[in-house]
């Protein structure tokens, strides 16, 4: 089979959502950011701080193409889909969800956190700019759910039916 590719914006609840989905299907779970974290031994914080955002994107890009595309399921940081390169490899090699969440969700999902470069300034301000300038790229996804008022049993429960209905090839 191939992988199944999670993608959204901050806050959607990817990576909860791709653990609670591997517990279930049995399939193993990896994380872009989390495979970054460990390859440059920094946080993501760091990275954005140090090098910048387009060397993040570089890494991010690696660490898309070294991860398994089969039997595995993959859940991405929020900006992997602006590198059309991502979203091709993606669209190639598995099934892409989308998991979209309302944008005052996301602000009270990551109200306390500050560990979010870019959510510097005026988070609601920033959420809407940036999950406006995305949505177009996100919604090249195969499928799209909305987690915006679902647990995250119901979405791993929505995923598992479009997996299983549509198959990942």
């Amino acid at each position: 089979m191939n992988a199944i590719y999670i993608t959204g914006f901050m806050g959607a609840g990817k990576t909860t959502v791709g653990k609670v989905l591997s517990e279930k299907t049995g399939l193993p779970v990896y994380d872009s950011d989390e495979f970054i974290v460990e390859q440059e031994k920094r946080s993501i914080e760091e990275i954005f701080k140090v090098e910048g955002e387009v060397y993040f994107r570089e890494a991010e890009s690696r660490a898309l193409q070294s991860l398994p595309t089969k039997n595995a399921i993959i859940t991405t940081g929020g900006g992997i889909i602006l590198k059309k390169e991502n979203r091709k490899f993606m669209k190639k090699n598995g099934t892409v969800l989308f998991l979209y969440c309302r944008p005052d969700v996301v602000f009270e999902r990551l109200r306390e956190d500050d560990s979010r470069p870019l959510l510097a300034g005026n988070k609601m301000k920033e959420i809407n700019s940036l999950l406006q300038a995305r949505l177009p790229l996100y919604k090249e996804a195969d499928y799209t759910i909305d987690t915006s008022s679902l647990t995250i049993d119901e979405t791993v429960q929505k995923i598992i039916t479009i997996v299983t209905k549509n198959g990942t090839n």
